[in-house]
């Protein structure tokens, strides 16, 4: 007896999603004017990857360590922002403070203050001094990170596709991007190099749907030469409904997984990842595809044979 695989979509169906366009371009407009207003009122809560800082790592000697005592009389220690959170074992708590004025020594003093205020039931592992100069330079290198990785899927895309396929696939990249930044700047959760990395992986994960799609709309141009293009979108999307459905909710289960239980110091990494794949789901069918339509397709660009319309799912 053959296995029959799980369906997550009925075969056959039509949902119109490019009748949800106008929809769509008016709620992701709007979305991505409140992150550019969001990101230039409120900025981001830039980690200590950015800003400089000092980051310490200590334990507890005698069992689990308190987080809410270590924040209390770290805070009144007067040193600035400051950032506790429990890491690997509950014995472990990183702790990180904002980089003091008057240099190397200041930070020093910061130190044994810390190590004072705590007592002796904690041992001081391990300390890294991020410096402004530092900060600035990852600054500039994340930036140019995102944008080269842009700059890539647009030639990627242009040499594999066509050009409006390729200026689609940016509009959906550079979608997902601004509005994961403003997610992080209207909820203010620290922003570090690893949203760096999960900026990246969101451009890939995105990238990835959106050229599932892309791919089946060139083979039904092939097929379907007389088709209306909004209605072969349309099909386009449907075709691939169920494998874009599989992917994404499969995804999620692992990071919800990893947000709930992997701990404090991934949980913003994991977090960023798991808008990329709601918002990258969303723009490969709402913003990738119905951008196709805007910008029109030529209708032989494969120079292949096909078809000429046939209703689908008739013979």
């Amino acid at each position: 007896m053959a296995f029959k695989g799980i369906g997550f979509v009925p075969h056959g169906t039509n949902i119109p999603f490019l009748s949800l366009r106008t929809i769509a371009f008016i709620l992701s407009g709007l979305a991505i004017i409140a992150s550019i207003a969001l990101f230039s009122s409120r900025g981001l809560n830039y980690g200590i990857d950015f800003i400089g800082g000092t980051s310490i790592e200590i334990r507890h000697k005698g069992g689990p360590a308190d987080i809410g005592d270590i924040r209390s009389k770290v805070g009144d220690l007067n040193f600035g922002d400051v950032q506790v959170q429990q890491f690997n074992d509950p014995r472990d708590v990183l702790v990180r403070i904002e980089l003091q004025q008057g240099g190397e020594e200041a930070n020093q003093v910061a130190l044994d203050k810390m190590k004072k205020a705590l007592g002796e039931a904690y041992e001081f592992r391990n300390t890294e001094v991020v410096g402004p100069t530092v900060s600035q330079e990852l600054t500039r290198a994340g930036l140019i990170a995102v944008l080269t990785a842009i700059f890539v899927v647009l030639i990627y895309i242009w040499l594999r596709f066509e050009w409006q396929f390729s200026l689609g696939a940016v509009i959906a990249l550079v979608h997902d991007v601004i509005l994961t930044i403003g997610i992080f700047s209207l909820l203010q959760l620290e922003f570090t190099l690893s949203i760096i990395a999960a900026l990246l992986t969101i451009v890939g994960y995105s990238l990835n749907d959106t050229v599932v799609v892309y791919d089946r709309v060139r083979e039904n141009l092939r097929k379907f030469k007389k088709m209306d293009l909004a209605e072969l979108l349309n099909l386009s999307i449907n075709n691939t409904l169920s494998r874009t459905i599989l992917t994404s909710v499969t995804t999620l289960i692992a990071l919800f997984s990893l947000f709930f239980f992997g701990g404090e110091v991934i949980r913003g990494f994991v977090f960023a990842m798991i808008w990329g794949v709601l918002v990258g789901t969303y723009s490969s069918i709402f913003i990738g595809a119905p951008v196709l339509l805007l910008l029109g397709v030529k209708r032989d660009w494969s120079g292949l044979g096909g078809s000429k319309y046939k209703e689908p799912g008739k013979a």
